[in-house]
């Protein structure tokens, strides 16, 4: 993982960063490096992924943490997750949220969080994903946590991308780290 982006981590906690990755393999790399570095900082690490794809990190990270290590990761189904209300519904997935972090927030623990986002087509219309982005954002702000959204380049229009631009403060592109510039700090939601 990009060494001012660790130090960025190290220096704040409210941080919320757009990784576009492009490679299934330096997604895993980079997945495997931001669980690793999160629990030896002393971090519960909330992990956002769809079942198969966990199978794959969860066993790079078995090879390189204790079994102790090990109980500081939580993994949670993406699918669960998006959709527990049946449906894309940011306001359900935003409870499903809070409800989740609510025993780190209530014990002052030290928490991140990984979700990677992704659809069979984003085709799904791209004013909620902005909705929830922002919802996201402010909750980054409000409860002091570094989160990862995950997208995959090559299946993100531009207009998502300009939408990703405005709602994440930081941009991951492989081993890339930069500040957006198009960002805008989320006000006034609910």
């Amino acid at each position: 993982m990009d060494n001012k982006m660790n130090q960025l981590f190290k220096d704040q906690r409210s941080i919320h960063v757009l990784y576009s990755y492009n490679t299934m393999e330096k997604y895993i790399e980079q997945a495997v490096s931001y669980i690793e570095e999160g629990v030896k900082a002393g971090d519960y690490v909330i992990f956002i992924e769809n079942e198969p794809l966990f199978r794959s990190i969860n066993k790079e990270l078995n090879s390189r943490l204790t079994e102790d290590q090990m109980k500081f990761v939580h993994s949670v189904n993406s699918f669960d997750f998006y959709y527990s209300s049946g449906s894309y519904h940011p306001p359900a997935i935003l409870d499903y949220f809070n409800n989740m972090v609510q025993p780190y927030v209530e014990n002052d623990i030290p928490f991140r969080s990984w979700a990677h986002v992704e659809w069979t087509t984003m085709k799904d219309p791209l004013h909620i994903i902005e909705d929830f982005e922002r919802i996201v954002d402010k909750a980054v702000n409000s409860l002091s946590f570094p989160l990862i959204c995950a997208y995959e380049g090559a299946k993100m229009p531009d207009h998502l991308i300009k939408i990703l631009m405005e709602t994440h403060p930081y941009v991951l592109r492989d081993d890339n780290f930069t500040i957006s510039h198009e960002y805008q700090a989320a006000t006034g939601l609910k």
